[in-house]
């Protein structure tokens, strides 16, 4: 039989999508902002402009989640509070959906008790339009704008839970952005995926997602991005390729990459 098992360390994990949308006013915050920031991201906000989320190493902020399963027709239901918690983002642009991140978060664990039906408040959280070309105005990788029908950027942050005499924390102790590309095949005297992989060449990734102020949202990796290992794929018969690349961080504007909210 079973022996009797005794936790040693108790920690809460949630993972879920979000729209990747604006507010809809340039220079104010979206309503993602708070996860972006527990997800080792500075919000750095230009008055009227626009917002921007850039990958920091120190300082990292963290937030309390609440997760209420359901509700009850009594007005109260069990309520999950999540604290202290930090996590990492997936950006996905796929082509003739709508771009999300897709996030987990670890924070520490407090037990359910019954509370009052959340009233939630989606007027940060605006309509979002699908990826294609006129919504999806500027793609560019290394230089060139191929036909993009995938595009995913992982944080891929380490997240460590420490339950200690003294000391109970959840830390974001490393990060090591990575993603993939899916595109239509150029030329190699365009671009040769599998000689700047092998010459460790360095390129860029641009993104422009959204053509109204307030909704746009821009994706910028200037001159750190390494393409891994190139492979053909097919597409409705027109062939592909797939590029897996690496983030590496030292750009000296704003490390890995840049996400604006304008």
């Amino acid at each position: 039989g079973n022996s009797e098992q005794i936790i040693a360390g108790r920690k809460s994990r949630i993972s879920f999508e979000v729209e990747l949308q604006g507010s809809g006013t340039p220079g104010t915050a979206p309503g993602l902002g708070p996860i972006l920031r527990a997800c080792g991201l500075a919000e750095v906000v230009t008055a009227g402009q626009y917002v921007d989320y850039i990958p920091v190493s120190s300082g990292f902020e963290s937030v309390t989640l609440y997760f209420q399963p359901q509700h009850s027709s009594a007005g109260v239901a069990p309520l999950h509070k999540i604290t202290g918690a930090r996590g990492s983002a997936e950006m996905m642009w796929n082509a003739k959906t709508i771009p999300v991140l897709k996030i987990t978060m670890t924070g520490i664990y407090n037990g359910p008790a019954n509370a009052a039906n959340i009233v939630a408040d989606y007027s940060a959280f605006k309509t979002p339009v699908a990826v294609n070309k006129a919504n999806t105005p500027l793609f560019k990788f290394f230089g060139i704008s191929p036909c993009m029908t995938e595009l995913s950027v992982n944080m891929n942050n380490t997240i460590v839970h420490r339950d200690l005499p003294n000391c109970e924390t959840v830390m974001l102790t490393d990060r090591k952005v990575s993603g993939n590309v899916v595109f239509e095949a150029p030329d190699l005297t365009v671009l040769n995926t599998w000689q700047a992989a092998v010459d460790g060449t360095a390129g860029s990734l641009e993104i422009t997602h959204g053509t109204v102020p307030g909704r746009t949202v821009d994706f910028a990796a200037l001159n750190s991005v390494n393409i891994q290992n190139p492979s053909y794929q097919s597409s409705d018969g027109i062939e592909m390729l797939s590029v897996p690349f690496v983030l590496v961080p030292g750009n000296t504007v704003y490390n890995e990459f840049l996400l604006r909210f304008r």
